[in-house]
């Protein structure tokens, strides 16, 4: 594999840290800026609904653009935006620096598989694609924890510092190890936005927001919910959030595999598996062990609906992979704005750090119900399509007709 690829998943491995750390650090944060862990929990919420509205918009604009210098403009954003986030005076510069890093996020892991596939043969774009994507999945078992221990050591804003060095060794392996690459072709922003007239594709977009905001409405809080609930201390947080990213990698891969073999009833599956885990931990939050064990099936329930649901929206909208790519990235991440707001919610209406896990069930088994009406509308089409028609062939170019 070209070593260009390794910088890729640097990329990777900084965005999904930056994504995800602020969960094991809102109390510091809270305590900092003198807010509320809801309050704090809003930073999530942003820096989802920056990734909304900037995959699409960034990969409209960049669709006309050496792909590489489109990497490279994402990074520096990505490090403007985590350096803002280390230096802020305030939870609304925090904010902003939150907003401003999520910018980049969609666009990169758009332009980046398709960087990542063209710098191998045909048959290795696959796994040259999955390899960029290795460094979101590490960001989750070894980046996330890690930096909420820095965090919780040195200060919260010394995770930023790190975050933003990282961006920094990111920015300059795209530099040096990335050929420069001629612009995405396609059919044009107008021809690809006609796939937004398909109810399967609005659907399949529903199915990745409701079901991101079941995991996010419970995986947000799971800091205050770990030391004020189950009873760890701030320090153990950072090797349970080690076992939810060790379930989130194998539930990455079991459900990529199932998606090979059967999409739907899989998504029906893992839908139902991921509430039914999230009503369990309403209970099993009380002691250590049940609800250390709960979180690695969380990872795993939860991570295990990415891949089907994101195969799902492609196979929808085989007109427009790169666009429908990103407004997926983009449906996941309003998922987690909603469901980190909605867990939130229940917190400062006083029923308790367990109480977001309810929401979250409830997300995610509305996601089950779209995923339903999907499928069954997929049978309907089937059915309804017409036996195709024989015509009799007349001699030899009968045949070859």
């Amino acid at each position: 594999m070209p070593a260009a690829l390794l910088a890729l998943a640097i990329g990777a491995f900084g965005i999904g840290t930056t994504e995800f750390v602020i969960m094991g650090l809102l109390p510091e944060v809270a305590t900092d800026f003198g807010v509320s862990i809801p309050s704090a929990g809003l930073l999530i919420s942003g820096y989802a609904l920056g990734v909304v509205v900037g995959a699409p918009l960034l990969t409209a604009i960049g669709s006309k653009v050496s792909r590489k210098t489109v990497l490279i403009a994402l990074m520096g954003v990505f490090i403007a935006g985590n350096l803002l986030s280390a230096v802020a005076p305030s939870y609304g510069v925090l904010m902003t620096g939150r907003i401003v890093a999520a910018l980049s996020h969609g666009a990169f892991f758009g332009v980046g598989s398709v960087v990542a596939a063209s710098l191998v043969p045909k048959a290795k774009q696959a796994s040259a694609i999955a390899l960029m994507f290795t460094g979101l999945t590490i960001a989750n078992v070894l980046g996330v924890p890690g930096g909420t221990a820095l965090g919780q050591q040195f200060g919260w804003r010394s995770t930023f510092w790190a975050v933003t060095a990282l961006g920094v060794v990111g920015l300059l392996g795209i530099v040096f190890l990335v050929p420069r690459q001629g612009s995405a072709e396609g059919p044009g922003l107008k021809s690809e936005l006609a796939v937004f007239k398909s109810l399967q594709v609005w659907l399949a977009l529903a199915m990745t927001a409701l079901g991101f905001a079941g995991v996010f409405a419970s995986f947000t809080y799971i800091a205050p919910m770990m030391t004020e609930v189950a009873g760890f201390s701030a320090g153990a947080v950072t090797w349970l959030l080690v076992l939810f990213g060790v379930g989130l990698v194998v539930g990455n891969l079991m459900g990529g595999k199932a998606a090979d073999r059967s999409l739907m009833p899989s998504l029906y599956l893992i839908l139902t598996l991921l509430a039914a885990v999230l009503v369990v931990f309403v209970f099993t939050a009380h002691a250590k062990i049940p609800s250390a064990v709960t979180i690695a099936l969380f990872g795993a329930a939860g991570f295990a609906t990415v891949a089907p649901l994101q195969k799902r929206v492609m196979d929808k909208a085989p007109g427009a992979p790169a666009l429908a790519s990103a407004a997926n990235i983009a449906a996941f991440n309003l998922g987690n704005a909603v469901g980190a707001y909605l867990g939130g919610l229940t917190i400062e209406r006083g029923l308790g750090y367990t109480a977001p896990n309810w929401v979250g069930a409830a997300l995610a088994f509305a996601g089950l119900l779209v995923a339903l009406v999907s499928g069954l509308l997929d049978r309907r089409h089937t059915s309804q399509v017409p036996a195709l028609a024989v015509e009799p062939c007349h001699g030899v170019e009968g045949l070859l007709r």
